[in-house]
């Protein structure tokens, strides 16, 4: 950019000079100082979409534990910035051809004499617009946003970055997953962090009928009061028989965390306590297959005889 800089005031040293340059000289000197003061406005307007972008995202933390309103607003810089680039760079393009006149009839004939290319170049681009639009489009409703945890195709992980075209959601196991963006209007996928990082969690028991859920119950509570720290937001912390079959009841156990990540561990220490509670405390209360066998009655030998 310095160099253009220095480039265009060096053309306007030689105007203002008053060197009587050849006509074509002339020419080129004038294209060449236009051209630079594109490039200086392409530049400058870029440099401070940039530096907007810049300020806002050390404005807003997204590593907070509550970062919605961090991710509402970096979710629309992103999109826009994108946007915007391409609006400058589309302008500059158009501006650059504007300068040269063998540029400018050659792009007034193409328009002029459109016809069947245009309309076929009109049905290739519908899809890739409509495509742009979606992505705009998610920029301002925000069906998703920056770092929310999704599940999308079954799976979970969330959601790292959003282009005009595509997503990347980042998966639990560090896979990415691209998804286009018309999918997010088009499909229902589950935003776990739409409103709230706040999330329920359940962990599911088959025990059998014998099971002193009063016990298990209260052997939750003291779980999540004294083991979990800070993986339990204390909220709701409760265990119910949600089930009951020929052989078993389903008890489920839900608790209450500040995020996902933290409701998946959560459970998970649920789950392994309480199956080694039983194991330890009751092992007679674990799921039983009953097998009932009835001894057929013997017939009296004297009928057997005369049958």
């Amino acid at each position: 950019m310095a160099a253009l800089l220095g480039l265009d005031l060096a053309l306007a040293g030689l105007s203002a000079q008053g060197l009587d340059l050849p006509g074509t000289l002339a020419d080129l000197a004038h294209k060449l100082h236009a051209l630079c003061w594109i490039a200086a406005f392409a530049w400058a307007m870029l440099a401070c979409g940039g530096i907007l972008a810049q300020w806002l995202q050390h404005s807003n933390d997204l590593l907070s534990e509550d970062n919605l309103r961090a991710r509402k607003i970096m979710t629309q810089v992103r999109m826009f910035r994108r946007v915007f680039s391409v609006i400058v760079a589309v302008v500059a393009l158009a501006a650059t051809l504007m300068v040269f006149d063998v540029t400018r009839n050659i792009g007034a004939s193409v328009l002029a004499s459109a016809g069947i290319a245009g309309a076929v170049a009109g049905l290739s681009a519908q899809k890739f617009l409509s495509t742009i639009f979606a992505g705009m489009q998610i920029a301002i409703t925000q069906p998703i946003r920056l770092d929310d945890v999704v599940v999308v195709e079954g799976e979970w992980g969330r959601v790292e970055e959003i282009t005009l075209t595509y997503v990347v959601v980042r998966i639990w196991d560090q896979r990415r997953l691209v998804v286009p963006v018309l999918y997010f209007l088009e499909k229902p996928i589950q935003n776990w962090t739409r409103s709230s990082a706040e999330i329920l969690g359940s962990v599911f028991l088959s025990v059998d009928y014998r099971a002193p859920v009063a016990e298990l119950r209260t052997e939750l509570e003291r779980l999540c009061h004294e083991e979990a720290g800070e993986l339990w937001d204390g909220r709701v912390c409760g265990l119910q028989v949600t089930d009951s079959g020929p052989a078993t009841l389903t008890l489920r156990a839900l608790v209450s965390s500040a995020g996902s990540s933290r409701n998946w561990d959560l459970r998970c220490l649920v789950r392994e306590r309480l199956v080694c509670y039983i194991q330890e405390k009751h092992p007679d209360i674990l799921p039983l297959t009953r097998i009932s066998l009835d001894k057929p009655e013997l017939q009296d030998p004297k009928e057997l005889e005369h049958g």
